[in-house]
């Protein structure tokens, strides 16, 4: 399925990077990549799911690809921009689906979107880092330590950063098993065995980084401090898709969100990882997107 990227001017001056692909007919589906990533991340599910009737919106959040920074954003700011975006595309309602760091950009869509986003699905998304449970718990040593060094900030933050963009930009489909290798459980590495997936992976990874880190630093001071709205008031319909085999993003997160979300709707499957939830679930996942807009 060809995938047609443009770069948008926001009012306020900004460039954000876009892609769309599917049936210009169809319902729109906003996919929010992870953290570190860009348009093409999610890409191969949108391919995968070409057999819809549904037209797929992936933008590079500020700071990644070649979308304009937006330093000291908070993760309730993608809204006005997605929003502007479906502006200019001249698309209304939409669902949005945010994987991992996208996660939490799904949910702000659903609590400051609404009437115009009618729905919202996190798959492996992380719960807000203000929760009353260890948030590390369960989580690689690599991410135990990133977010430690966040945490932190200063010089030992802008160290991490700086070390993880110099592993991640070359990322490529050869080596990117290799690269995200301490971020991976089992299952998890089986998943980029399928070449579609793992160049979605790569591509979306060393992309975005072409223009420096900053999305990188950008997306975890967001996802640590305040994420600009609250979650247990969310009224619009959500879907939370979680594993128990997650480095990266534990299972407590999505059940964290599932008890504080009022009538969200949680599929945890317990074999599942941070992507082979994903993966595994492609279908299901995409009913539960089109049953959202028919409510």
């Amino acid at each position: 399925m060809p995938l047609t990227t443009s770069l948008l001017t926001l009012r306020d001056g900004r460039t954000l990077e876009i892609a769309t692909c599917g049936d210009p007919t169809g319902q729109t589906v906003v996919f929010q990549h992870g953290t570190p990533g860009s348009i093409y991340m999610l890409a191969g599910h949108a391919a995968a799911m070409s057999d819809r009737p549904l037209f797929f919106v992936m933008t590079s959040r500020a700071g990644y690809g070649n979308s304009s920074r937006k330093q000291g954003r908070a993760v309730a700011d993608v809204v006005s921009d997605i929003h502007e975006v479906l502006d200019q595309l001249g698309r209304d309602t939409y669902v949005t689906l945010g994987w991992s760091g996208g996660g939490p950009h799904a949910l702000a869509c659903a609590a400051l979107g609404a009437p115009r986003c009618v729905g919202a699905i996190a798959v492996a998304g992380v719960a807000p880092a203000t929760v009353d449970f260890d948030w590390t718990e369960g989580m690689s040593e690599a991410n135990k330590a990133e977010f430690a060094a966040a945490r932190e900030g200063g010089a030992a933050f802008e160290a991490s950063i700086q070390e993880g963009y110099e592993l991640l930009k070359d990322c490529t489909e050869e080596n990117c098993v290799e690269m995200w290798r301490p971020w991976l459980s089992d299952v998890d590495a089986a998943t980029l065995v399928h070449q579609t997936d793992r160049q979605s992976f790569a591509l979306g990874t060393s992309h975005a980084f072409i223009n420096g880190p900053s999305g990188y630093f950008d997306d975890n001071v967001a996802m640590l401090k305040d994420w600009g709205f609250d979650a247990t008031a969310i009224a619009t319909p959500v879907g939370l898709w979680f594993g128990n085999d997650d480095l990266m993003v534990p299972a407590s997160h999505g059940e964290w969100l599932a008890s504080a979300i009022p009538g969200a709707a949680a599929h945890y499957h317990p074999i599942d990882g941070h992507l082979s939830i994903f993966t595994a679930h492609r279908d299901e996942i995409a009913d539960e997107i089109e049953s959202m807009f028919v409510r």
